[in-house]
């Protein structure tokens, strides 16, 4: 009997999309099950000498725009045709800004194979008016395929260089697949575990650049570590509090895997949404976060901000602002309803927040 190979392709090629490409990578050489060949699709960019990305990429093996100096290793094919990028392939890894996933997925539409799994690396949700939508469920529902997800404590440019760092697989049931995903991006420097919370692992990923931003405005005011942890604990209370409401299935233990409490920390101390909410509150709320996100962040995206969006546009549906101080919070200092140093009086203002469950 021929032995199944599972040939993977990642869509997206930003800073956390090439590190993926570089983990995968080398893994797929090593593994008889997979192919060596790892597709990654580019969003074609013209760079400042003339050049387009996918041909730098392909002839040096390096993103020199969005993750320069690291080696992706020699197996790693830079396509910036989508379709063709996915057209092979039966594992797919979505890394690009949330944002983008809906117009990603209405291409892909008809194009991918039958037994493709997926797993999405991608922060964030979708706002519908019938509610929120997680990006693995739109995954899913457009595309008919499983989704899994990882999150974690990993901040990219670390991984790159191989530092040590752990992440989690979020599943639904079948945790064969969930373990060849953990196989995929496991390293001896990536420790990569499953946990059986697809939701829990996803909105830990999520939610936690909205507590980051808020992280990032108590250090611009420079309020020091107390005020900082305080703001981290009422987050991850809020985070908590919010996952179990929107999915009472989520297992509390979750929130102690990489995924929740490590990579809220590694978020509120680094990672781009604390240092652009960092020159925004040092700024007295005076430049834009657009325009901080350009100077600051060379063409990455921001998450945290359009995430405290999405995350409000939840509560008012549901009548929650008042038990989500810090959430609600965020997002109007974000807007310029309220200065940064609101983040410390309105914070701790909850009402009782609601007992699990749906309301």
């Amino acid at each position: 009997m021929i032995q199944k190979k599972y040939k993977v392709t990642i869509i997206g090629s930003g800073n956390w999309g090439s590190v993926a490409a570089k983990l995968i990578a080398s893994n797929t050489l090593k593994l008889n099950s997979f192919h060596d060949e790892v597709i990654m699709w580019v969003f074609e960019e013209t760079l400042p000498n003339g050049e387009k990305l996918t041909d730098i990429i392909n002839k040096t093996n390096e993103n020199v725009k969005y993750l320069p100096g690291i080696r992706l290793g020699s197996n790693v094919v830079a396509d910036p045709e989508l379709e063709h990028a996915v057209k092979d392939a039966n594992m797919l890894v979505f890394v690009t800004p949330h944002q983008f996933m809906e117009g990603i997925c209405k291409r892909l539409v008809g194009k991918i194979k039958g037994d493709a799994e997926a797993i999405s690396l991608i922060k964030g949700m979708e706002v519908k008016p019938e509610g929120p939508q997680m990006i693995s469920s739109l995954i899913s529902k457009q595309l008919g395929v499983n989704c899994c997800v990882l999150m974690g404590a990993n901040i990219a440019n670390e991984i790159a260089l191989q530092k040590f760092s752990e992440a989690t697989v979020g599943y639904k049931e079948d945790e064969e697949v969930a373990q060849r995903w953990v196989q995929i991006f496991g390293t001896p420097y990536f420790h990569v575990s499953a946990a059986r919370d697809v939701e829990g692992v996803e909105l830990c990923g999520t939610l936690k650049n909205v507590v980051a931003v808020a992280a990032g405005f108590v250090d611009g005011l420079e309020m020091g570590n107390n005020t900082k942890a305080a703001i981290m604990r009422i987050g991850l209370n809020e985070m908590k509090a919010f996952s179990k409401l929107m999915f009472p299935s989520v297992c509390d233990n979750t929130f102690f895997e990489s995924c929740g409490v490590a990579d809220l920390i590694t978020t509120c101390m680094g990672g781009r949404n604390r240092k652009v909410a960092d020159a925004f509150a040092r700024s007295g709320g005076k430049r834009s976060f657009h325009e901080l996100e350009a100077e600051l962040l060379h063409g990455q995206k921001l998450q945290g901000v359009s995430t405290a969006e999405e995350v409000y546009e939840v509560l008012c549906q549901r009548g929650w602002q008042e038990s989500f101080p810090l959430f609600k919070t965020v997002h109007e200092i974000c807007v310029g309803r309220l200065p940064p140093s609101a983040i410390v009086q309105q914070s701790g203002n909850a009402t009782q927040i609601p007992v699990y469950g749906r309301l």
